[in-house]
Parts: structure tokens; C-alpha cells; sequence
């Protein structure tokens, strides 16, 4: 987790974490009211704006793409909130 120690004020904008089960944690979060999100949805490298890159093979990219997952993050979550979000992820299996 980040540091913070309360002192001055943050906004975080993502709270990005990595599983294998991303799908699967998706869907559980989703069933038990989380909303997440997947913030960057085409890898880099298979981006418009990006053509001579889509027929490289880039493992890593790829794998981590697959698993990332942003879960709920802002100034405005209430402790018991954030206590709820932990308490779902935490009972995952």
C-alpha cells in the first residue's frame, strides 16, 4: 500500500492491483456491489495510435495487461467503505 500519513491533502487516482483471477475478482467485487475498473483496456502496443507495434509480441505487456484491476480509490470514501472493500477483497478465494 502507499504511504500516507495523513498530513497533507491527496487525491489518488488509481488504486491498481494485479492478479491471475482478474476476471474472477472482477465479477465477485461486482456481485457484492465494488465497482472496478479496467482503466487501460488495449495494451499499449495494440493501440491506434500505435500500428507498427500490433503484430509484436510483447509477454510481459500482455500478461500484466490481463491482470490488472482498479479498485475504488477517492478522497470521498468513507473509512467504512474502504473497511467493506477490504473485507470483500480480503474474503475472496
Amino acid at each position: 500500500l502507499p504511504f500516507y500519513d495523513g498530513s497533507q491533502n491527496h487525491v489518488f487516482h488509481l488504486f491498481v492491483i494485479r492478479t491471475e483471477k482478474r476476471d474472477d475478482l472482477q465479477n465477485y467485487l461486482a456481485e457484492n456491489g465494488i465497482q472496478t475498473q479496467i482503466h487501460y483496456p488495449i495494451p499499449p502496443h495494440r493501440q491506434k495510435a500505435l500500428p507498427q507495434f500490433h503484430q509484436l509480441s510483447f509477454p510481459i505487456t500482455e500478461k500484466m495487461h490481463d491482470e490488472v484491476l482498479s479498485l475504488p480509490i477517492s478522497p470521498v470514501m468513507t473509512d467504512e467503505e474502504i473497511d467493506f472493500v477490504v473485507k470483500i477483497v480480503n474474503q475472496w478465494t
